[in-house]
């Protein structure tokens, strides 16, 4: 027997993909090609010892009011918005890729982590957020009393 990767949508692709009116929302590329011209800020979430730290790109960001960050629940929550500067009213306008406007992402944390620690700092279009882990996540060393 050959080693299948467990897909617990495999059956309803199987099913539901021959109807050609049911929307293919199972396939891989479906939300990258429905929802590309949304804002996606991309994440990187990694846990050091005594931390948990996530980076986030979100160029554009002109001050500190226009960035939301908060944690509950062990999830991470940047939002905010971004503005263009200037207008271009004199010129033709070609191609207009990079994204304004609102944006919204909700990360889940991959351990307790205490709220009140939390550090954030941006440079560059990256945002850096530095949030400790609870003490119990942590541990201690217990010595062994030897007799």
């Amino acid at each position: 027997m050959p080693l299948v990767p467990y897909d617990p949508f495999n059956i309803m692709r199987r099913d539901f993909g021959s109807f050609p009116s049911f929307p293919r929302l199972l396939d891989d590329d479906w939300f990258e090609s429905h929802f590309a011209n949304m804002p996606r800020v991309r994440v990187d979430v990694r846990e050091s010892q005594n931390e948990v730290i996530v980076t986030a790109e979100i160029p554009g960001l002109e001050k500190k009011e226009d960035v939301n960050i908060t944690v509950h629940d062990n999830h991470l929550h940047l939002s905010g918005k971004i503005e263009r500067m200037g207008e271009q009213k004199d010129e033709n306008v070609h191609r207009m890729e990079r994204y304004y406007g609102q944006f919204s992402r909700t990360v889940p944390l991959p351990t307790a982590v205490d709220d009140t620690g939390a550090k954030a700092s941006y440079r560059n279009g990256i945002l850096e957020v530095r949030i400790p882990k609870t003490q119990k996540q942590i541990g201690r060393q217990i010595d062994v009393d030897f007799h």
